[in-house]
């Protein structure tokens, strides 16, 4: 679901991509149909294992697995405390999904605010004798 949001509203800002510790073999029904009502569509996504992107650095990390990530993780590691809606009722899993929603648009509206931010680059009028 993560990687769906940040696909669909931060495209600009993020290259997103999602794996796990301990993938599914396929992406849950009621996870493809919470998604559909925030017209996201899922059908193509399918769960990948982290040695799937194992040769990838990425600049950021979030881990919502409430497990230890293996060591070497390159980039910022962002935690968050998401229950795995898998079991859950469908309201249940519905309340996952905007709960990933809203930590995933305020993780984007984060990395837009640092892009904009102004970054010196030390550029003088050349060098002054001491």
């Amino acid at each position: 679901m993560a990687e769906g949001f940040a696909r669909a509203l931060g495209s600009d800002v993020i290259i997103p991509a999602s794996a796990g510790l301990a993938p599914a073999w396929s992406v849950a029904p009621d996870t493809i149909r919470a998604m559909a009502e925030k017209k996201i569509v899922l059908h193509d996504h399918f769960p990948k294992s982290l040695q799937n992107l194992a040769r990838i650095h990425f600049d950021l990390v979030v881990n919502m697995c409430q497990r230890t990530l293996p060591e070497g993780m390159a980039g910022r590691v962002v935690e968050w405390e998401i229950p795995d809606p898998i079991g859950m009722s469908y309201q249940e899993h519905c309340q996952v999904r905007d709960e990933i929603e809203r930590k995933v648009a305020g993780l984007i509206d984060e990395l837009r605010r640092e892009q904009q931010a102004p970054h010196f680059r030390g550029q003088g009028s050349g060098r002054v004798p001491l």
